[in-house]
């Protein structure tokens, strides 16, 4: 059973003279952590819309991105384990195509892709947690000094972008429980061009910087959150000269992008919900401004 989204940018991305970067996203291995669906669709609805970053991404990189792992633990109402009651984030080195279908494909669609002239740079599985606050990562720990630098330059620039994210709650281990999660079984797969992450997310607040108190997640904020990680990956590839400054038209609003809305956090009602009519004035705005 194998579920995969390609974003493509069409005739202009088919062109097999033109360079590309490769990047998997999963969500939803853990059915109960509902939060990372809403960050997986963040990132599709940004990645498909007509938003200039948007467009420089899809045509610079292909995205794959599998937004439920265990749809039939979700289906049930499960909290972590599938239909056969495998908790699927600890069966990547060995996936069973009985007891664990949708991993088995995955893993294999993974394995072919990185054998691929393109080659894959990224995966990041999303999830969400129970107990921490604010958005944050789990990255893989190496020997080389320079690798585990390079590691680190996808969270730091996430923590740039999303007012939520907490680069103080990443962290780096090689924890021997995890070493059936997909980050760590594919970080030692993968070869050392490639960057392996679980991408958390509480389930209940964050606190912004400066703040002094938590702001309770909505719907919105954990797309916008989603929203986030996808362009970061624009400012990762400027970052690294893969994608030219000089041919984005961007740059005056890119920074402004603001997708937390400060405006939402001080509504007056203190629950960071918004209502109805202020989406839609929020809407209006974007469509004027020119963000997302």
């Amino acid at each position: 059973m194998e579920f995969h989204t390609q974003v493509s940018a069409g005739p202009a991305q088919q062109n097999p003279e033109k360079v590309k970067k490769l990047v998997v996203l999963t969500a939803r291995v853990h059915p109960g952590e509902s939060p990372a669906s809403f960050i997986c669709q963040g990132v599709i609805d940004f990645l498909v819309s007509q938003h200039p970053v948007a467009q420089t991404l899809r045509d610079h990189v292909i995205f794959k991105i599998v937004p439920m792992l265990n749809p039939d633990g979700v289906y049930l109402g499960n909290y972590r384990c599938s239909l056969m009651g495998f908790d699927l984030n600890r069966h990547w080195q060995e996936p069973s195509p009985w007891a664990h279908p949708t991993l088995h494909a995955v893993k294999q669609l993974i394995v072919q892709l990185s054998q691929d002239p393109v080659g894959l740079e990224f995966y990041i599985d999303v999830h969400a947690h129970s107990t921490m606050m604010n958005g944050f990562m789990y990255g893989n720990v190496f020997e080389e000094e320079e690798r585990v630098q390079r590691q680190a330059v996808f969270p730091r620039l996430l923590c740039q972008n999303a007012p939520d994210f907490s680069f103080s709650n990443t962290s780096f281990n090689r924890d021997v429980v995890k070493a059936g999660t997909g980050r760590r079984f594919l970080g030692g797969l993968l070869d050392d061009t490639s960057y392996c992450y679980t991408l958390e997310v509480s389930f209940y607040s964050y606190m912004a910087a400066g703040s002094t108190s938590p702001v309770p997640y909505t719907e919105d904020t954990y797309m916008k959150l989603g929203r986030n990680v996808a362009r970061t990956f624009l400012d990762y590839y400027r970052h690294n000269n893969f994608i030219d400054d000089n041919k984005l038209q961007i740059s005056n609003h890119i920074n402004s992008m603001e997708v937390l809305s400060q405006g939402r956090q001080g509504n007056g009602n203190g629950n960071g919900r918004t209502s109805g009519s202020e989406r839609r004035a929020e809407r209006k705005n974007q469509s004027i401004t020119g963000e997302y």
